[in-house]
Order: structure tokens, then C-alpha cells, then sequence
């Protein structure tokens, strides 16, 4: 069966001047237009193509693929603004649209946005959304903590970065575990910090369960012996400099420092770390 927005395995059936038609196992064949076949097509050939809506409401294909399927997320840069809308460059000759009726807060050009590709119910067209939470899920229950996962860096909030969780969740980056320069359309690497009653998730860049900790506590300690049982690397120190010498998130070394202090084996002031005899 044929799926609009997604890629297509179809057999050339038919050549003609602008172009080849393509088997969609239905009683309408498919058009794939001679700038988009590969040279070297011909009729019994199977291809690989991406099937979509043209600029005349004609379903389409090519063997270009899109930066992004029907029921993806992406980060898109707006090509143009338009009266119907604002439309996305996404790789086709035909540009993505994200109704204004889809759109999160009014859009700029040659801006980037995280938008969600969907299939319009009523007319069958492909369109982008930048209201996340509308296609993807805030509960967590089906998922565990300490899962490594791909993030999104969808958005900033009074608490920190919203982020898409693998292409199918919305959790949230607190600002004070945030220890590096991230922006609104970075990919990369987080952790499931945690599932909340509710259902939020709650993420981080570090993974760290008690063990974890107890080990960056060893890597504390054998700083402090490295350095005459002294540091100046307290709880109010940046978090980039936390980072840069021991790799976790200031949240992570101040609680390392609290279980420390509990076990009487450092001395905590505004400026140093001391290390109590043992």
C-alpha cells in the first residue's frame, strides 16, 4: 500500500517524455518526473522513492530523500514567509509548510526550528508543526531511568532546555545540570535522569547512580591528596570549570562534596576544600 511521506519501493512501469510512472499497487499510477529518476532508469526497474504532494496537489515522487519522513522530528531552516504560512527548506524542490495554525510563536526567516513532520487528516499533505508537545509524549512511564538516548534541544524554559527524547518524548534539561553551550536545534547525547510521578522526564548530560557518585567522591579525595589537601574547587565554583576537570555536572559534584562533608572526610568553606586527616 502506498505511504505518503514515507519512501516507497515501486516498480517503473511506463517511460514518457518528462518522465516515468511508477506501480503504486493502486488503480492511480505515480509520477516520477525526469529530474528526479536516476540516469540510468528503465521500465521493470525497482526503486526506492520518497512520495509526496507537489506545488499542484499531485502526488509525486522522487528519489531525493527529505531530511525528514512523516512522523519525524527535524530541525529545518525557514526558507520564506508567506500568507498561508512559513514554509521550510527540507531538501525538496517543493518546500515543507507549517501553518500558521502549527506554529508555537510567530516564525523568522533564515532561522532554524525543531518541527514535527505530520499528514494532514483532510487534505492528505505534508505538513510541520512546532508545537511538539501536539505529536509526541510527556509521559515517561514506558520508559527507564538512566536509558542513554538521542536528544533535541527543542526550546528554552524558566527551568532549563525542553529536548525531544529518541524522535518520540519531550523531557526537560534542568539549567543548573547544564554545564556546556547548548542552542535550540543541537543534536546530541543525554540520559533519562529520571520519571517523575506525573510521568515528566527529567534528563541529563551524566547518568550518575550512587555508585557513580561514590567513585567521584574517590576522584575527589585523591585530587585533594594531589594537591596538598587543598582546593579551591568548591560548590560555588563554575560549572565549566567542575567539567573540565572532572567531566560531571556541578549538581553531580555538589552532591559528591555533601556526602563527603556527612562522612567527615573534607572540611567545606567559601573558597577551599580541605581534606581531613584519615
Amino acid at each position: 500500500m502506498l505511504k505518503i511521506g514515507k519512501i516507497n519501493h515501486l516498480e517503473v512501469v511506463d517511460e514518457l517524455p518528462f518522465g516515468f510512472y511508477l506501480d503504486s499497487g493502486q488503480q492511480e499510477r505515480i509520477l516520477l518526473p525526469t529530474s528526479s529518476a536516476p540516469k540510468d532508469c528503465e521500465i521493470g526497474q525497482f526503486l526506492d522513492v520518497f512520495v509526496y504532494h507537489d506545488s499542484e496537489d499531485r502526488i509525486i515522487a522522487t528519489t531525493k530523500t527529505p531530511l525528514a519522513l512523516v512522523d519525524e522530528v527535524a530541525v529545518l531552516r525557514v526558507k520564506s514567509l508567506t500568507s498561508v504560512g512559513t514554509f521550510m527548506d527540507w531538501g525538496l524542490e517543493k518546500d515543507l509548510l507549517v501553518p500558521f495554525s502549527e506554529q508555537e510563536k510567530p516564525m523568522s526567516e533564515g532561522v532554524n526550528y525543531v518541527v514535527y513532520v505530520f499528514q494532514d487528516p483532510e487534505t492528505s499533505r505534508l505538513a510541520a508543526s512546532t508545537k511538539l508537545k501536539d505529536f509526541l509524549s510527556e509521559d515517561g512511564h514506558d520508559l527507564k531511568a538512566g536509558k542513554a538516548v538521542e536528544l533535541i534541544i527543542a526550546g528554552r524554559t524558566d527551568m532549563g532546555y525542553k529536548a525531544v527524547v529518541d524522535g518520540t518524548h519531550l523531557g526537560l534539561l534542568f539549567k543548573d545540570e547544564v554545564f556546556k553551550t547548548i542552542r535550540v536545534g543541537d543534536k546530541t547525547q543525554g540520559f533519562i535522569k529520571r520519571i517523575r510521578d506525573d510521568g515528566k522526564i527529567d534528563l541529563c548530560f551524566q547518568f550518575h547512580s550512587q555508585r557513580a557518585r561514590k567513585s567521584l567522591s574517590d576522584q575527589i579525595i585523591e585530587d585533594l591528596k594531589a594537591h596538598g589537601g587543598i582546593s579551591t574547587l568548591t560548590d560555588k565554583s563554575s560549572p565549566q570549570d567542575i567539567s573540565q576537570r572532572f567531566g560531571v555536572s556541578k549538581n553531580e559534584y555538589k552532591k559528591a562534596l555533601g556526602a563527603l562533608f556527612k562522612q567527615k572526610r573534607i572540611l567545606l568553606a567559601k573558597d577551599k576544600i580541605s581534606l581531613l586527616e584519615e
